[in-house]
């Protein structure tokens, strides 16, 4: 099967994409963690490295899935391979 020019565009913005949130995933994980026991600030009445453990994340994590799956709706139908209703 060849690649056309929109096969290949797809994919690009797929992966940019993916490449994005996955370095959103990343500093949330790990960096926000790490350093958090630095950051001393209280968030909504609770220490902030608590807070971004134990809540932040997991928010973060669940608006990233909901963005993938709205931008790739939107792209699947920019270039005509949604799912038929």
């Amino acid at each position: 099967m060849q690649l056309t020019a929109g096969h290949r565009l797809y994919w690009q913005k797929n992966l940019t994409i993916t490449a994005i949130l996955l370095a959103i995933w990343f500093v949330v994980t790990y960096v926000v963690g790490f350093w958090a026991r630095d950051l001393s600030f209280s968030f909504f009445g609770w220490p902030f490295s608590f807070w971004m453990g134990a809540q932040g994340a997991l928010v973060v994590y669940v608006l990233i899935i909901w963005y993938y799956a709205r931008y790739m709706n939107k792209l699947d139908q920019e270039f005509g391979v949604d799912e038929e209703e």
